[in-house]
């Protein structure tokens, strides 16, 4: 599989965009405003303990306090709010002895590090079991075990890097080898190593020195971080247009990974580079606008509908023209087939997560069910999100939870309309000559006035003036009353202001 990772820095943002066998398949952004907060460390306070959902509420000096579950409470709690010393090992005996949920305690002082960035009106979601990534390594205080990425497939080299571990790993620290640490000798693992115990001796002291809420340490931005987690043998290229940015790849690189430096490329070219990079006969940025379409057709005349609210993602399969021929149960099979896939794919380029619900085209027989789940798992397992999917529903509904870290693509491309609130419709014409109606009903009763003033969107405006029996002159008829419309952009599509002429003559 061919693999490249394209690197686009605006003036106010950064878009990195990473390409599979030449089809886009993730989209990370970075703005000034918001910027990548997964991996930082907190000195914060408790300022709530919710035993009915068995979390913590934790001042980090956000706007909203980060959610702290009790499940993501363990004996780093005890060692790190404590300040005991990185090396002191905590026993057993101690650690089973104690239950966080009945030890926390309003206003108390807590280590904490993000693992979800705030997403809509949820802040962002915490633990206290502190990680630190390295290129070849994960650091974890207070832990004694080691792990080996799933990716690394070959046993012999599985068990080579274990002993490497085994012999580096230091008392009371655990370590996780993660993928590109494969063929690397023990010196640039054990240097990988060392810089990671640094790292966290300075959370300690800092975090010993610190008042909450308090950032204590901060992780590497996405640009960084992406090249750090992902620039593997199995990258072919990396291409940037920033100099800049070339510079501080090409520096991390020399220390860490001089064999890549040949991936990395520098665009010199005049035209934006996510124009003129063709993939499948479009560019990267028709492909951003695709993903943020809430309307996707699919090969065969189908076409996918995705609806997202904040805890939820409904998607709509439907047969569009892909009806042809006969049989039925066939044609739903392929057009389903052809969704799974793209589905799939959409799921990880706009990265939704949380419950996705997915409606399928009828299908009688359970096989051509099965078949339609087995695509979806298995187009899910080539993206690093965790998933979990059930069974085909006997009305054709699929229903999974997907990892979800950060914001949705639409959440950082968009922001809530102002004229419906983000409900993304607005109000009906006749639903609003409604309420004008009981308006002019209440000032012809509390104020006796029949000279009114309507100021009102222009859009409006037109529609109560349409026609010669149109609504202004049947409301001027019911109500014996002079009605002067005045249309106005300052209004929405939704507003209005009905006052009596005398008083707008005032204003004036």
């Amino acid at each position: 599989m061919k693999k490249e990772i394209i690197i686009n820095a605006s003036i106010d943002e950064t878009r990195i965009a990473i390409l599979e066998d030449n089809q886009l398949t993730e989209l990370y952004i970075e703005r000034p405003d918001s910027k990548r907060m997964v991996g930082n460390i907190y000195l914060g306070k408790i300022e709530n303990v919710v035993d009915a959902i068995q979390a913590a509420f934790v001042n980090i000096g956000l706007k909203q306090n980060g959610f702290l579950p009790f499940a993501e409470i363990g004996k780093e709690y005890f060692a790190l709010t404590e300040k005991v010393d990185s090396n002191k090992n905590i026993s057993k005996k101690k650690k089973q002895s104690h239950k966080p949920e009945l030890k926390l305690k309003q206003g108390q002082n807590i280590l904490v590090q993000v693992t979800k960035e705030p997403i809509s009106t949820k802040g962002t979601r915490l633990t206290s079991s502190i990680s630190l990534p390295g290129r070849y390594l994960v650091l974890i205080p207070n832990e004694n075990h080691i792990g080996i990425s799933r990716k690394i497939k070959n046993k012999r080299e599985r068990q080579r890097l274990r002993r490497i571990c085994k012999s580096l790993r230091p008392n009371n620290f655990g370590l996780i080898i993660r993928t590109v640490a494969t063929g690397k000798e023990i010196q640039p693992i054990k240097s990988d190593l060392e810089n990671l115990l640094k790292t966290w001796d300075r959370i300690i002291k800092k975090a010993n020195d610190a008042t909450p809420p308090e950032l204590i340490h901060k992780d590497m931005g996405i640009t960084s971080s992406l090249i750090r987690d992902l620039f593997s043998p199995d990258i072919n290229r990396v291409i940037v247009d920033s100099r800049k940015l070339y510079r501080e790849i090409k520096k991390y690189l020399k220390e860490v990974s001089p064999n890549l430096l040949e991936k990395l490329d520098l665009y010199k070219e005049r035209k934006p580079i996510f124009d003129s990079l063709p993939f499948q006969s479009y560019s990267i940025e028709d492909a951003i606008e695709k993903s943020l379409s809430r309307k996707i057709r699919i090969k065969g005349g189908g076409y996918i509908i995705f609806d997202q609210t904040e805890a939820m993602v409904v998607i709509d399969v439907n047969s569009g023209s892909s009806v042809k021929g006969k049989d039925q149960e066939k044609n739903a099979l392929k057009t389903n087939i052809e969704a799974a896939k793209e589905i799939a794919h959409q799921l990880r380029l706009r990265d939704l997560g949380g419950i996705i619900v997915i409606d399928f085209i009828d299908m009688a027989q359970t096989k051509n069910r099965e078949k339609i789940v087995a695509t979806l798992k298995k187009e899910l397992k080539k993206e690093r999100a965790a998933f979990d999917i059930l069974p085909m529903s006997d009305f054709g509904v699929v229903q999974l939870t997907r990892e979800r870290v950060r914001p949705s693509l639409l959440y950082q491309y968009s922001e809530p309309c102002p004229r419906c609130n983000g409900i993304g419709r607005v109000a009906a014409k006749s639903t609003i000559l409604t309420k004008i109606e009981r308006t002019i009903q209440k000032i012809k009763y509390k104020k006796g006035q029949r000279r009114l003033v309507l100021k009102i969107h222009p859009d409006m405006a037109e529609y109560l003036t349409r026609g010669l029996n149109n609504h202004k002159n049947r409301l001027m008829r019911k109500y014996f009353i002079n009605l002067k419309i005045i249309p106005t952009l300052e209004m929405e599509n939704k507003e209005f202001e009905l006052i009596p002429k005398k008083d707008y003559k005032k204003k004036k």
